[in-house]
Protein backbone atom coordinates (compact mmCIF):
# COMPACT_ATOMS: atom_id res chain seq x y z
CA UNK A 1 0.00 0.00 0.00
CA UNK A 2 1.48 3.32 -0.85
CA UNK A 3 0.37 6.32 1.22
CA UNK A 4 0.17 8.81 -0.89
CA UNK A 5 -2.22 11.99 0.26
CA UNK A 6 -2.73 14.57 -2.34
CA UNK A 7 -6.19 16.30 -1.12
CA UNK A 8 -5.87 17.80 2.22
CA UNK A 9 -8.16 19.20 4.37
CA UNK A 10 -7.43 21.24 7.47
CA UNK A 11 -10.11 22.22 9.54
CA UNK A 12 -9.17 25.12 12.00
CA UNK A 13 -10.64 27.23 14.79
CA UNK A 14 -7.84 29.99 14.74
CA UNK A 15 -6.52 28.26 18.01
CA UNK A 16 -2.54 27.16 18.48
CA UNK A 17 -4.26 24.04 17.94
CA UNK A 18 -5.38 24.61 14.87
CA UNK A 19 -1.74 26.36 13.81
CA UNK A 20 -0.08 23.15 14.41
CA UNK A 21 -2.47 21.16 12.15
CA UNK A 22 -1.93 23.79 9.42
CA UNK A 23 1.65 23.01 9.87
CA UNK A 24 1.62 19.08 9.36
CA UNK A 25 -1.03 19.31 6.66
CA UNK A 26 1.47 21.66 4.80
CA UNK A 27 4.67 20.06 5.38
CA UNK A 28 2.39 16.44 4.18
CA UNK A 29 1.24 18.38 1.34
CA UNK A 30 4.72 19.18 0.05
CA UNK A 31 6.07 16.01 0.70
CA UNK A 32 3.07 14.51 -1.36
CA UNK A 33 3.34 17.58 -3.66
CA UNK A 34 -0.48 17.83 -3.35
CA UNK A 35 -2.88 20.72 -1.71
CA UNK A 36 -4.39 21.87 1.74
CA UNK A 37 -7.50 23.35 2.00
CA UNK A 38 -7.96 25.50 5.26
CA UNK A 39 -11.46 25.06 6.38
CA UNK A 40 -13.53 26.86 8.82
CA UNK A 41 -17.10 25.50 9.94
CA UNK A 42 -19.03 28.07 12.38
CA UNK A 43 -22.52 27.32 13.61
CA UNK A 44 -25.29 29.85 13.31
CA UNK A 45 -25.14 32.24 15.97
CA UNK A 46 -28.64 32.49 17.70
CA UNK A 47 -30.26 31.68 21.08
CA UNK A 48 -32.79 29.41 21.37
CA UNK A 49 -35.80 31.06 24.19
CA UNK A 50 -39.51 30.17 25.79
CA UNK A 51 -40.55 32.37 22.52
CA UNK A 52 -38.90 30.71 19.80
CA UNK A 53 -35.27 30.98 18.23
CA UNK A 54 -33.57 34.69 18.06
CA UNK A 55 -31.08 34.60 15.23
CA UNK A 56 -28.47 37.81 14.45
CA UNK A 57 -29.33 40.62 11.76
CA UNK A 58 -28.13 39.94 8.35
CA UNK A 59 -25.53 42.46 9.00
CA UNK A 60 -24.15 40.92 11.53
CA UNK A 61 -23.96 37.39 9.56
CA UNK A 62 -22.72 39.48 6.83
CA UNK A 63 -19.64 40.69 9.11
CA UNK A 64 -19.18 37.27 10.36
CA UNK A 65 -18.32 35.76 7.13
CA UNK A 66 -16.31 38.72 5.98
CA UNK A 67 -14.35 37.91 9.10
CA UNK A 68 -14.03 34.83 8.65
CA UNK A 69 -12.77 34.83 5.37
CA UNK A 70 -10.10 37.89 6.40
CA UNK A 71 -8.82 35.34 8.64
CA UNK A 72 -8.82 31.94 6.24
CA UNK A 73 -6.44 34.48 3.58
CA UNK A 74 -4.26 34.85 6.91
CA UNK A 75 -3.96 31.36 7.28
CA UNK A 76 -3.85 30.44 3.76
CA UNK A 77 -0.24 32.50 3.43
CA UNK A 78 0.38 30.80 6.82
CA UNK A 79 -0.05 27.43 4.56
CA UNK A 80 2.15 28.93 1.66
CA UNK A 81 4.95 29.99 3.87
CA UNK A 82 5.24 26.66 5.72
CA UNK A 83 5.77 25.13 2.89
CA UNK A 84 2.47 23.68 1.06
CA UNK A 85 2.41 24.25 -3.27
CA UNK A 86 -1.42 24.78 -3.54
CA UNK A 87 -3.54 26.27 -0.73
CA UNK A 88 -6.91 26.77 -0.91
CA UNK A 89 -10.04 27.53 1.81
CA UNK A 90 -13.63 26.93 2.22
CA UNK A 91 -16.22 27.88 4.88
CA UNK A 92 -19.57 26.25 6.27
CA UNK A 93 -21.90 27.25 8.63
CA UNK A 94 -23.23 24.12 10.57
CA UNK A 95 -22.45 21.73 13.00
CA UNK A 96 -18.45 22.05 12.84
CA UNK A 97 -17.84 18.02 13.11
CA UNK A 98 -20.95 17.46 11.05
CA UNK A 99 -19.44 20.37 8.02
CA UNK A 100 -16.22 18.66 8.29
CA UNK A 101 -17.16 15.77 7.49
CA UNK A 102 -19.02 16.36 4.93
CA UNK A 103 -16.52 18.49 3.37
CA UNK A 104 -14.37 16.24 3.56
CA UNK A 105 -16.64 13.63 2.03
CA UNK A 106 -18.16 15.92 -0.84
CA UNK A 107 -14.60 17.10 -1.76
CA UNK A 108 -12.97 13.57 -1.75
CA UNK A 109 -10.26 14.13 0.18
CA UNK A 110 -7.39 11.53 0.93
CA UNK A 111 -6.96 12.70 4.67
CA UNK A 112 -8.09 14.92 7.15
CA UNK A 113 -5.64 16.72 9.64
CA UNK A 114 -7.40 18.47 12.71
CA UNK A 115 -6.02 20.09 15.70
CA UNK A 116 -7.22 18.84 19.00
CA UNK A 117 -6.70 20.64 22.10
CA UNK A 118 -6.12 17.71 24.40
CA UNK A 119 -8.80 18.42 26.87
CA UNK A 120 -9.14 15.54 29.48
CA UNK A 121 -12.07 14.25 32.26
CA UNK A 122 -14.59 17.58 33.11
CA UNK A 123 -13.42 19.63 30.58
CA UNK A 124 -13.75 17.17 27.53
CA UNK A 125 -17.13 16.04 28.81
CA UNK A 126 -18.25 19.52 28.85
CA UNK A 127 -16.88 20.88 26.06
CA UNK A 128 -16.49 17.86 24.05
CA UNK A 129 -14.39 17.25 20.90
CA UNK A 130 -14.87 18.58 17.50
CA UNK A 131 -11.58 16.13 16.83
CA UNK A 132 -13.38 13.46 18.42
CA UNK A 133 -16.55 13.48 16.42
CA UNK A 134 -14.64 14.03 13.50
CA UNK A 135 -12.48 11.02 13.96
CA UNK A 136 -14.96 8.69 14.51
CA UNK A 137 -17.04 9.89 11.80
CA UNK A 138 -14.67 10.43 9.12
CA UNK A 139 -14.47 7.56 6.27
CA UNK A 140 -10.80 8.53 5.08
CA UNK A 141 -7.55 9.09 7.63
CA UNK A 142 -7.81 11.43 9.65
CA UNK A 143 -4.48 12.94 11.55
CA UNK A 144 -4.77 14.60 15.12
CA UNK A 145 -2.29 17.26 15.90
CA UNK A 146 -1.58 18.68 19.81
CA UNK A 147 0.08 22.38 19.77
CA UNK A 148 3.31 22.65 20.84
CA UNK A 149 3.55 23.51 24.36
Amino acid sequence: MTLEWKKILCPVDFSDASRSALQVASELARRFDGEVTVFHAYPLPGYTLPEGTVLPATGMLQELAEQTDALLERWKAEAIADGAPRVSSDKAVGEPAAEIVAAAEDGKYDAIVVGTHGRTGFAHVLLGSVAERVVRRAPMPVVTVRPKK
